[in-house]
């Protein structure tokens, strides 16, 4: 995939500069270290356990149902969480960790109507996904504090599998929880400066959609999958 070009940069970045009322500063410029930094002492002490205990607490807030299982029952916690939905069609990441999971085989089940991400035809995969009764994906990273799941949607991982099926399911390995928005945001910081290639786009899911209007009456439902569940599993 070829890098992105930034367009007009040095003259948007003068504009400020002007706007600013000073010359533009292109030398020795270093990143502001503030005095009182709160935003890495939230839940800062929590173990893994600690936070899968605070991320099903939030799921309760979120409207989004939460099941606890490890690798060897995955495949058995998955289905039954698809039969209490009474999904009948599916669409997944085209996504290795589903080998990895133990869940090779589930694309081949008689009783399920199964589709994967085609990454060669976009365009069918879309229509696929908006007549799916649930769409299931795995979590990047995942924020305990805020009940959501981080997906990298690149190559076979389609954003469409995660907002427009009627439910989505997110699997969760453990070891992708972090406290919160700003340890991942960090993360993400962190594997661009080691110049990995991060997906263009990245989705910061919690629970199903919803909306309030003004006088913060919830509606769930409205522009995306309507039910919400998050599968977490026990990977070390």
């Amino acid at each position: 995939m070829p890098k992105g070009i930034i367009q007009n940069r040095d003259n948007f970045l003068a504009n400020i500069a002007n706007k600013l009322g000073r010359e533009q500063r292109t030398q020795d410029v270093s990143r502001p270290e503030w005095k009182h930094q709160v935003q890495w002492k939230v839940l800062a002490n929590h173990s893994q356990d600690e936070l899968v205990d605070v991320i099903e607490k939030q799921c309760q807030s979120i409207h989004t149902d939460f099941i606890r299982t490890t690798e060897s029952n995955l495949e058995q916690a998955l289905l039954k969480v698809i039969l209490n939905y009474g999904g009948k069609s599916v669409i997944t990441w085209d996504d290795p960790r589903f080998d990895q999971f133990g869940l090779g085989s589930f694309a081949k089940r008689e009783d399920l109507d199964v589709s994967k991400w085609d990454v060669s035809n976009a365009e069918q995969s879309i229509r696929v996904a908006e007549q799916a009764d649930i769409g299931i994906t795995f979590s990047d990273i995942t924020l305990a504090e805020s009940g959501t799941v981080v997906l990298f949607s690149d190559n076979g991982k389609g954003r469409s599998v995660s907002l427009l099926p009627s439910t989505y399911i997110a699997i969760v390995p453990k070891s992708t929880l972090v406290p919160r928005m700003s340890q991942a945001t960090r993360e993400i910081h962190q594997r661009v400066q080691k110049g990995e290639q991060i997906a263009t786009c990245v989705n910061f899911i919690t629970g199903p959609s919803n909306s309030a209007d003004i006088e913060m009456n919830l509606v769930v439902g409205v522009h995306g999958p309507i039910k919400a569940a998050y599968i977490l599993v026990e990977d070390k």
